[in-house]
């Protein structure tokens, strides 16, 4: 397979992913919480682990000398020039709760770029994929964002982190938007957050403390779609903070947040 080639990486990333959706679809019924990480509220099921057991080696065996970043396995090296960046379950309580909101995520990044990604939610029958510059689609559909509105007509998606600390400030960067905002939704899972977002299901989304593969594949959908992402202050999407939304509104919401110190877990000091 050549390396240089998105589409090829893409269909890769969507086969893996289907079959990995499959397996834990499958097997969700009944699941329990295998360990915990962060805190006992952040869990790891058993799926986890076999999903992205299955998505490693569906990806090494067509590429062998790629690099994989998974949540659960952690990163192996590589030398192709290619990395994948996998979440085996994103949604990983909803999932354990017997919920939809749920997806497997695969992004293939060349040299450092993401290139091909695909989101796929089995339960939902939804799959999201892109290539940079080749556009964003679900279910093989075109998809585009809704046009930017003014923030206080905006539909904002979010997401909280788990320890209480950061909850607790969290809540605090919300309780100053939502007067600001047509109202808030919150799924749990940062990818389909962004997909849904792509897809012009809400007009836009923050969130804090999210990893690699939470966004890698869902924010290049994104973007695809027309969505403009990254951080606050001019950075790229980091854990610190991730901002999503059509140009325009995303300006707004980024001046809305910055002061609010959303991409922290304390507000700041009195003056």
């Amino acid at each position: 397979m050549s390396v240089a080639d998105p589409a090829e990486l893409l269909a890769l990333a969507l086969d893996a992913a289907r079959e990995a959706g499959r397996l834990a679809a499958e097997g969700q019924e009944g699941i329990g919480v295998l360990e915990t990480k962060s805190t006992p509220t952040d869990v790891v099921t058993a799926m986890d682990r076999a999903s992205e057991d299955l998505i490693r080696k569906r990806l090494l065996s067509a590429r062998p000398g790629d690099a994989v970043l998974g949540e659960e396995g952690g990163a192996a090296t590589g030398s192709s020039g290619v990395r994948w960046i996998v979440d085996p379950i994103d949604g990983t309580v909803n999932y354990l709760y017997g919920r939809e909101d749920w997806a497997v995520s695969v992004a293939a990044e060349r040299d450092g770029e993401v290139v091909a990604g695909a989101v796929v939610a089995p339960v939902r029958g939804d799959e999201y994929t892109a290539t940079r510059g080749g556009g964003a689609f679900c279910n093989g559909a075109p998809m585009r964002v809704r046009p930017a509105v003014p923030l206080e007509m905006a539909l904002v998606a979010t997401g909280f982190g788990y320890s209480t600390e950061r909850r607790a400030h969290q809540a605090e960067v919300l309780r100053a938007l939502l007067p600001r905002v047509r109202d808030i939704r919150r799924a749990g899972s940062a990818a389909l957050d962004l997909c849904a977002l792509g897809r012009g299901r809400h007009d836009a989304y923050y969130e804090r403390g999210l990893n690699a593969w939470d966004w890698a594949a869902a924010a290049l959908i994104a973007q695809e779609a027309g969505a403009r992402v990254g951080g606050l202050r001019g950075r790229p999407a980091n854990p610190d903070l991730v901002v999503a939304a059509p140009p325009g509104l995303f300006e707004e919401l980024h001046d809305l947040l910055e002061p609010l110190r959303a991409d922290s877990d304390a507000a700041a000091p009195p003056a």
